[in-house]
């Protein structure tokens, strides 16, 4: 498209229409030879923590209307409180983890599409992954319609599993929010409108504390009124993304829906499969540590102590998790662009910076060993119990603070199916075997089982950090290039960016 200046319609477009504040070279990530090394690293630290920040608080805010409409429930009863807990965090849990990481397959594509400057495709991509997702989400209905013997089948109490199966059905409309939020979520973040989702999630966080409310004690709905809240707030959030999307705020990115959305959904799918697989793994990993736990001696006290250690690492694991989103779009921005040495430069300030933070929380959890536990329990032998596990806890909380920015390299670059089969070989058949000798072979206990897995950790961050600081960079780089272009020609995107600045 050929303007009067004599400039084609990609050159005349800014990569940022709307975000002033920072400048084009620094999003492009174009690193001259004559800066200085902390002036990089302070030019990748703005880039990087304007994603990571609203990242952080629009992760805390869904994470706390959780806890919050547990809260609710809690103060109508133990069996409500239990059984909505065993609904979120299962069930929900479940297609959570598994949603959450197909939809992270759009940080590769609409990653190193803006990266290229190819912005019309990044709508359509949106537009397949709700296509995709929302498939998914239909064929795991069957787990809330069967859910009573399911948890029955696991061991759960009959009347928690009753009570929890009819609450699962209530919460089906919140399993279909997310086929539409997340891919939602991950294109602004492609393009670093991160501050909309981050206002977005304080206003849904507002809407639930008044909803709850209203809910349980206004109308007087009792567990289902707090079930209710979270269908009614999370779609909040879908609405209110959506509308910014559609009503002005992407002008480079959405120009409607497009037939083009229904070409290409198998490839699509096999892409978000892996990236679903991928994180699910890791996901899914210290899950399993509470229902082992289950099965040893003491198992209450057991069970409790790593309940509380496990939400103070869910609380923390927020952090490296939104480093895990802005690590994938920095990358997949650098490689899109054709920058092997800036996706290179990122990915090393980000391990640093995330490392950091870790080494921090880590110093936090040795100092108040003994203390931290009286937040949650007031039991004597929990507090006992958690103080011995609390190295492990620091342990883990280290780890997580570089596994997840690794993992967000590969996310970013492609990698899934390839770090899907790491994740696969690492926790589930070294780390677990581990922890299940020295759990109950040798009588260490809840120890042993999480130690065998923290070994299986570590051995999965040192397999990727070998492969990321490896790696063939400006190689990466010509291929994802290459790759943009093959997928611009295949949706009509042709090479040259068909959106004109208005």
């Amino acid at each position: 498209m050929q303007s009067s200046n004599g400039k084609t319609g990609e050159e005349e477009v800014p990569l940022l229409q709307r975000v002033p504040s920072i400048k084009e070279s620094e999003i492009v990530g174009d690193y001259l030879e004559e800066e200085d090394l902390w002036m990089k690293v302070w030019i990748e630290s703005k880039k990087l923590w304007h994603i990571v920040g609203p990242a952080i608080f629009s992760r805390l805010s869904s994470f706390s209307m959780n806890v919050i409409t547990q809260a609710f429930a809690g103060h109508i009863g133990d069996l409500e409180l239990a059984s909505l807990s065993i609904a979120n965090n299962v069930l929900i849990g479940f297609s959570f983890g598994l949603l959450l990481g197909m939809a992270s397959g759009l940080e590769t594509l609409c990653g190193q599409a803006f990266g290229a400057k190819k912005y019309h495709m990044l709508g359509i991509y949106m537009q397949r992954s709700w296509i995709v997702l929302f498939l998914c989400s239909v064929l795991l209905l069957p787990i809330y319609v069967f859910a009573t013997p399911i948890l029955k089948w696991i061991g759960e109490p009959d009347d928690v599993a009753e009570q929890a199966g009819l609450v699962s059905l209530w919460l089906i409309p919140l399993h279909f929010s997310f086929a539409f939020l997340f891919p939602l979520q991950r294109y602004l973040q492609c393009q670093l409108k991160t501050a909309a989702i981050a206002w977005i999630s304080l206003v849904g966080l507002i809407v639930h504390v008044f909803v709850s409310w209203l809910f349980v004690y206004g109308l007087k709905l009792g567990l289902f009124g707090a079930a209710v809240t979270l269908n009614f707030s999370w779609w909040v959030l879908v609405f209110g993304l959506f509308a910014y999307t559609t009503c002005g705020g992407c002008p480079l990115t959405w120009s409607g829906f497009s037939i083009q959305a229904f070409s290409g959904l198998w490839e699509f799918l096999k892409l978000s499969a892996a990236a679903g697989v991928m994180l699910c793994l890791e996901n899914w990993y210290y899950r399993i540590l509470i229902l082992m736990a289950g099965s040893l001696k003491n198992a209450k006290i057991a069970v409790d102590a790593l309940s509380v250690c496990m939400t103070i690492n869910g609380w923390e694991m927020m952090i490296p998790l939104a480093f895990f989103a802005a690590t994938g779009i920095r990358v997949a921005n650098e490689l899109g662009a054709g920058n092997g040495k800036g996706a290179k430069f990122a990915t090393i300030v980000s391990v640093i910076t995330s490392t950091i933070i870790g080494l921090i929380f880590c110093a936090l959890i040795m100092i108040f060993h003994s203390k931290f536990a009286i937040l949650f329990t007031s039991s004597q032998d929990v507090m006992t119990a958690v103080d011995k596990l609390a190295v492990l806890l620091a342990l883990t909380i280290l780890l997580n603070s570089v596994q997840p920015v690794l993992s967000g390299v590969a996310v970013g670059s492609g990698w899934q199916k390839f770090v899907a089969f790491i994740n696969l070989g690492c926790y589930y058949i070294i780390g677990l075997p581990i922890g299940c000798l020295l759990g109950w072979v040798f009588n260490f206990g809840v120890e042993g089982i999480w130690t065998g897995m923290i070994g299986g950790t570590a051995i999965q961050t040192l397999i990727l950090a070998i492969i990321v600081f490896r790696c063939d960079w400006e190689d990466e780089a010509r291929k994802a290039t290459i790759q943009v272009k093959i997928w611009a020609k295949e949706d009509g995107a042709d090479g040259e960016n068909q959106i004109t600045e208005k």
